[in-house]
């Protein structure tokens, strides 16, 4: 929602609104305008990954061209990440990116919300994959899993020293993974909001002001190019990550 002008503060088209309040057992399961979007952003990517298989021909059409791009970008993604193994993991890493980069693209719809624009999802989000993980790289390695902490030739005495850093190293990942998302969306849609608002206040001031709220605005369309192409290189990105470390669990080094 960053074109959103008629909110007091920029912050507030981040606030998670009850659309219809739920209870069961003490649990609150209130649908939220951010379960409404997710919903919204998962049932877009399955209605896109449906119709890239509608009227397919020999000579595609632009819109056969958009999906073959979308498909091969994440399958270029997992082969020079993870190789013949990555095969068993696209469909989940396909479905990763796709609903990231909706969630993201609809954000920018005005009167919309951003999921990802909030530190409890992406940080969840992350702590699952993390946890997904690990589980592959035990059910992988069995008790060798653990050598990640301990590279081979180290001096017996830094032993304990070693494993807490590369332990603490490897906990930051979902703290990395998460934020870096959250604050991309977050300070873009903010600044957005900023921008918009200066420009409509120069033009509702009236006489020379009006002439320049021109200035602020050309920024502002200038920024949400921006802020579309950072939507699309953070869902990459997010994926891209998740590639890198399920190869590192994968294939030690």
């Amino acid at each position: 929602m960053p074109i959103f002008i008629l909110i007091s503060s920029p912050l507030e088209q981040f606030e998670i609104v009850t659309l219809v309040p739920l209870t069961f057992f003490g649990l609150n399961l209130s649908i939220t305008n951010s379960t409404l979007f997710m919903i919204f952003s998962f049932l877009i990517a399955i209605l896109w990954i449906g119709l890239s298989f509608y009227e397919n021909t020999l000579i595609p059409s632009n819109w056969q061209l958009l999906n073959e791009l979308s498909y091969n970008v994440t399958v270029t993604m997992v082969q020079e990440n993870l190789g013949m193994r990555g095969e068993f993991y696209f469909p989940f890493i396909f479905t990763l990116h796709l609903f990231l980069l909706f969630c993201n693209l609809i954000g920018m719809i005005p009167y919309s919300f951003t999921v990802t624009s909030h530190i409890t999802f992406t940080f969840g989000l992350a702590l699952s994959i993390f946890i997904g993980i690990n589980i592959i790289g035990a059910q992988t390695h069995g008790f060798k899993f653990f050598a990640l902490f301990l590279p081979r030739g180290v001096p017996l005495p830094i032993v304990p020293l070693l494993i807490t850093i590369e332990f603490l190293s490897y906990i930051v990942k979902v703290f990395t993974l998460s934020i870096r998302l959250f604050a991309n969306m977050t300070s873009g849609h903010t600044l957005l909001k900023i921008i918009a608002g200066f420009a409509w206040t120069m033009l509702s001031a009236g006489g020379l002001l009006a002439l320049f709220h021109l200035i602020p605005l050309g920024l502002l369309l200038a920024l949400i190019g921006l802020e579309l192409a950072i939507a699309g290189l953070q869902a990459y990105v997010f994926t891209l990550l998740t590639c890198i470390y399920l190869n590192d669990v994968l294939e030690f080094h």
